[in-house]
Formats: C-alpha cells, sequence, structure tokens
C-alpha cells in the first residue's frame, strides 16, 4: 500500500526536524559540549524518530480502515510487528 501525501508529508517535515536536531548533536560532542546537554539532545533526536515512525505506522492503517472499510481486513500480526519494531 502506497501511503497518501496527507500521511507523509507531517512525518517527512518530523524527520527533516530530526535531522537538524542530530546535526546539532554531532556538533556538540565535536565542540565538547557537556554530556548531560549531548545526551538530552539526543533524547530528543530518539522520541522525533519514535514519533514519526508511530505517526506512518497510525495513518498506515486509517488510510487502510478508509480504503477497506473493515477492520478486519488489517492484519493485525503484521501491524503488532510494526509497532514493536519501534519499541
Amino acid at each position: 500500500m502506497q501511503l497518501s501525501d496527507e500521511t507523509t508529508a507531517p512525518v517527512t517535515k518530523r524527520l527533516k526536524r530530526a535531522q537538524g536536531q542530530l546535526a546539532a548533536v554531532i556538533r556538540m560532542l565535536e565542540e565538547g559540549r557537556e554530556c548531560e546537554e549531548v545526551v538530552t539532545q539526543l533524547a530528543a533526536v530518539s522520541k522525533a524518530l519514535d514519533r514519526a515512525g508511530f505517526s506512518l505506522i497510525a495513518g498506515g492503517l486509517k488510510q487502510c480502515l478508509a480504503e477497506e472499510g473493515d477492520a478486519a481486513d488489517v492484519d493485525a500480526d503484521k501491524l503488532q510487528r510494526l509497532f514493536l519494531s519501534l519499541a
């Protein structure tokens, strides 16, 4: 299934923001910044990536249900594996 632009656009925006945060973490390490500051920013990057993944899965599920019109057609095992892959 191809995800709609409505689903992917906000995720792409979130990932670009995370990319900027990750670049900042790398700069912080190169500048010798305090460990606590680096870890705090790294945690923010990690959270942004997790949210992007969950948003993709939720958007995909919503789109599947809208297209199929029936939750019975959704592969629950596959969906569970996707969610767990982000855990």
